[in-house]
């Protein structure tokens, strides 16, 4: 029985993902090849001189994504979450800088699979903040503001639950 509520997690998971608009998607399996370390993405996703300058600079915000893995302050204390939360802020602001993610749910999603199930917990923290900065538009930050549910936002639990569905770039066939 536990494959099947594995399978059925995973299809979640899988329609989740469908739901979000094509260039969330295309930036989130971009962003977990650079994240994650699972792909060349120059190779596989610069269509352009815009686009591989993009990558490099993602490479170089994404540089914090080991750092953050590692040092994932527990949830009832205050120890270590300037530093944490802080880092966690300006990788996330990258991301929303890039105007590609468009909601809270698919930037979670995306956190959830670069950071680990322990994440959960500081992701509408850092979402909120980074959102609010004064280098994302103000009518994107309106926009990525009102995509944070109030179930979300005030959450009193989250899974532990490692994410099982990862997406990944899938070449067309030649017709």
């Amino acid at each position: 029985m536990p494959t099947t509520g594995t399978a059925s997690l995973t299809i979640a998971e899988m329609r989740e993902f469908a739901s979000f608009s094509a260039a969330e998607q295309r930036y989130i399996k971009r962003s977990l090849d650079i994240g994650l370390g699972r792909q060349d993405a120059f190779k596989l996703w610069a269509r352009d001189a815009g686009e591989n300058a993009a990558i490099r600079s993602q490479y170089v915000a994404y540089q914090e994504l080991k750092v953050l893995r590692d040092s994932v302050p527990v949830e009832t204390g205050f120890d270590r979450i300037e530093g944490f939360i802080g880092k966690l802020t300006r990788v996330a602001a990258f991301d929303l800088a890039q105007e590609r993610i468009d909601s809270f749910s698919a930037f979670r999603f995306l956190y959830e699979r670069l950071l680990g199930a322990d994440i959960r917990p500081w992701l509408p923290s850092a979402f909120c903040a980074a959102s609010a900065l004064p280098q994302i538009r103000p009518d994107r930050r309106k926009m990525l503001l009102q995509s944070l549910s109030e179930a979300a936002a005030t959450a009193p639990g989250w899974s532990d639950r490692t994410p099982s569905f990862y997406p990944e770039f899938v070449e067309k066939e030649a017709a």
